[in-house]
């Protein structure tokens, strides 16, 4: 039976209907935030899946129909997730992951379709909330509701869920997540604002979120059904209890080790020979074999997270030996790639990421075909982590979700230093090549991607700096449990810790925040602990990175394309354009093809390798859209002479009429006596009348006779004047009626 709930929220209304659409999903539920609707599902398999991990999958499906436009593909159909959809299936992901039970195995798919959106009622949180409601209403176990709102700040006031408009005057992008106890959540992108100022926010989006929990709790509780026993993953005690008494002591001396890579090994080592030692012995069948190798490598890894986790907490000892807050060596390099425009090396430990630039005209900017207001990009920041980067043999091919992820948190933390166009009328591509990763590769990209911007002449506002930090709790963060911040994650804490939190920033302030955990929540006070110890970490790598380039470079590179742009009256664009941009072309053809781009508003950018060219194109350019000036000289080329004067080409596409009398001093019969096509000779512009014809002399420039009297001049030229014949007067004419 169908039901319906409704919510009034922070200006704009909410409607959940369920009962009536896609009933056989385990559950279901059309939502609503004004005129934005989607269909959340959620589905879960009856038996567990064999594997070592929760297999849960997050689909955001953009119908292109929900704002009316026909996709752009060949066979104009919806094709792969673009990048805004995979980037959102990633953020509803994220805070309901850890809201299941350990050892839950079942497959679990949520669906979310984008069917009509308002793009100031946000489909991306509309979504979010949907996903909770339709596992929270369903028989899947769900230790529920979570919720998420956007937050942004305009003119100092906070804002849930801003409209298009007020993102757009917002210093503040923050998309914030959580239950009605803690957030577990956090993706955002900022101005350079303080670290309280983000807190503050954060707060004020929790108080926005616990309102959406309570409502979510009240239908569960009304049409929720009741939840079914799922048998949970658990290991046999025995074996627990057999390798911990073979391996612990010296799996806890191998995690000890410092490099990376020797206490992989020597961990490898102590694995392999107790998994040898069970694939050995013999089983029923297969099915109990795989059960068996399964328990004992889980209960390996759970010996490894464990003593990991005892050391940090209890005697604040890293495996590498670093202090809680130190970070690793770090060590940056720019120029390392000579024909590039812009490149950088960044290194931080055994994280290690090569950064490149490169300057495109605007025309290469990217064309979004999505359900955003955005239709271009002009910026981009793409991150590639190939398998060779942590010494294994894996799959290449294009980006993943965690590719694209990273790829956009570097893109929106320097999102706030790059450029505008107007600025800088380049289209910007940086692509972060991880070739080496022990953790926190993705804020080692940022570092790297700032200083190859400033080595291609990029006029970035200010340096960024980006680092990891972790936390390793002994449980509940409830002030009862003690835990510990960690600077600078590596692998081993990225793997076996209860948070990352990613920040970058500048000199002034943070402009990205990224933060999973894997426990419920995490309060305000570790936040505000987390945040202030990041801040001193990103300003000794600011150091680092100033040392190498401390500014950006005062023009492109070498091999980048120069640029140079200026404006000109839009009413003139379609002279410059010519009938089917064969004046245009004729302009490319002359200038070594150079590129021109010519904007509505009248902007003007003209790029080429070479700086001759472009000023050759340039003055072409403003040659056809010049206006000539009463009293300005030229040396024109005589294009057409008639008895009555010569006409001179004066620039562009304009010429001035040197009438006969214009010619020279004392009476001329005809022009032709004078001059003939193709003579040059120096003119002035005398006369410019109402219709934008220009009237030259070329008298000024001759020698002026002795004795010249200009009265017999003008008398001389009225004599010799021909007179128009007129009919004789023959009286009314009489019309008949």
């Amino acid at each position: 039976m169908k039901k319906v709930f409704e919510l009034e929220f922070e200006g704009k209304k909410f409607v959940v209907e369920t009962g009536e659409i896609a009933k056989q999903a385990d559950g279901a539920v059309l939502v609503r935030l004004n005129e934005t609707v989607v269909l959340s599902t959620a589905c879960c398999s009856d038996a567990p899946k064999d594997g070592d991990f929760f297999p849960l999958t997050v689909a955001y499906e953009e119908k292109q129909y929900a704002v009316g436009k026909i996709p752009g593909s060949f066979l104009r159909r919806e094709g792969r997730a673009g990048e805004h959809a995979t980037l959102t299936a990633r953020l509803i992901d994220r805070p309901i992951r850890p809201m299941f039970s350990e050892g839950f195995r079942n497959e679990v798919q949520i669906v979310n379709t984008v069917m009509s959106v308002d793009l100031d009622s946000t489909p991306e949180m509309t979504a979010m909330l949907g996903s909770s409601l339709a596992l929270g209403i369903s028989d899947i176990p769900f230790d529920g509701p979570i919720a998420g709102v956007y937050v942004g700040r305009v003119d100092g006031k906070f804002i849930i869920n801003p409209t298009v408009e007020e993102k757009d005057k917002s210093d503040i992008h923050l998309a914030v997540a959580g239950t009605i106890e803690a957030i577990n959540m956090v993706e955002a992108g900022a101005d350079q604002v303080s670290e309280e100022d983000m807190l503050d926010a954060l707060m004020f989006g929790h108080a926005a979120i616990k309102k959406l929990c309570q409502w979510q709790q009240e239908i569960i509780k009304e049409i929720g059904a009741p939840k079914r026993e799922i048998e949970l993953y658990q290991v046999d005690p025995a074996i627990e209890k057999d390798i911990a008494d073979r391996a612990e002591a010296r799996l806890k001396k191998a995690i000890s080790i410092f490099d990376k890579l020797e206490r992989q090994d020597a961990i490898e080592a102590i694995k392999n020979e107790i998994l040898d030692d069970y694939d050995a012995r013999k089983y029923e069948d297969e099915k109990s074999h795989r059960k068996v190798m399964r328990m004992v490598n889980d209960t390996l890894e759970n010996l490894i997270a464990k003593e990991v986790r005892r050391l940090i907490t209890d005697e604040k000892i890293r495996p590498d030996g670093r202090k809680v807050d130190e970070i690793r060596p770090l060590d940056a390099q720019v120029d390392i790639l000579p024909r590039a425009h812009g490149s950088a090396m960044f290194t931080r430990g055994q994280t290690q990421v090569i950064s490149v630039t490169t300057l495109g005209a605007k025309s290469d900017a990217q064309i979004i075909d999505g359900l955003t207001e955005e239709e271009t990009r002009h910026w981009m920041h793409h991150y590639n982590f190939p398998p060779f980067s942590v010494g294994e043999v894996g799959r290449m091919g294009s980006p993943g979700r965690r590719e694209i992820g990273h790829g956009a948190l570097g893109e929106r933390a320097l999102a706030y230093v790059i450029p505008s166009e107007e600025e800088f009328p380049y289209t910007i591509r940086t692509v972060a090549e991880v070739v080496e990763s022990n953790g926190s590769s993705s804020q080692a990209s940022i570092c790297a991607s700032c200083m190859s911007l400033m080595a291609a002449g990029v006029p970035i506002k200010a340096i960024v700096s980006g680092i990891a930090m972790g936390l390793i709790s002994s449980g509940p963060l409830d002030g009862k449990h003690p835990y510990t911040i960690l600077t600078d994650i590596q692998g081993l804490e990225d793997h076996f810790g209860d948070m990352d939190f990613k920040v970058a920033g500048t000199e002034k302030g943070i402009t990205a925040l990224q933060m999973d955990i894997k426990i419920k929540g995490i309060s305000r006070e570790v936040l505000k602990e987390a945040l202030s110890q990041a801040n001193i970490a990103r300003a000794k790598i600011r150091e680092v990175m100033a040392a190498t380039i401390s500014v950006p470079r005062p023009d492109v590179g070498k091999y980048a394309p120069k640029m140079d742009t200026f404006f000109i009256d839009p009413d003139r664009i379609r002279e410059v354009i010519g009938t089917g941009g064969k004046v245009i072309n004729d302009i490319i053809a002359q200038c070594d093809e150079v590129k021109i781009d010519i904007e509505d508003s009248g902007q003007v950018t003209i790029y080429h390798m070479d700086r001759e060219t472009i000023n050759k194109a340039k003055a072409m350019i403003l040659n056809i859209i010049r206006v000539a000036k009463v009293g300005e000289v030229f040396d024109g080329e005589v294009n057409r002479v008639e008895d009555y004067g010569a006409f001179v080409h004066l620039f562009g596409n304009v010429d001035g009429l040197c009438h006969v009398s214009q010619l020279g001093y004392g009476y001329v019969d005809k022009a032709q006596s004078v001059v003939k096509v193709g003579d040059i000779i120096k003119v002035k512009v005398i006369e410019i009348d109402d219709k934008g014809k220009v009237k030259v002399s070329h008298k000024e420039f001759t020698e002026k006779p002795e004795g010249y009297d200009e009265s017999k001049d003008r008398a001389a030229r009225s004599e010799h004047s021909p007179r128009p014949n007129k009919p004789p007067f023959k009286g009314p004419r009489n019309f008949k009626k």
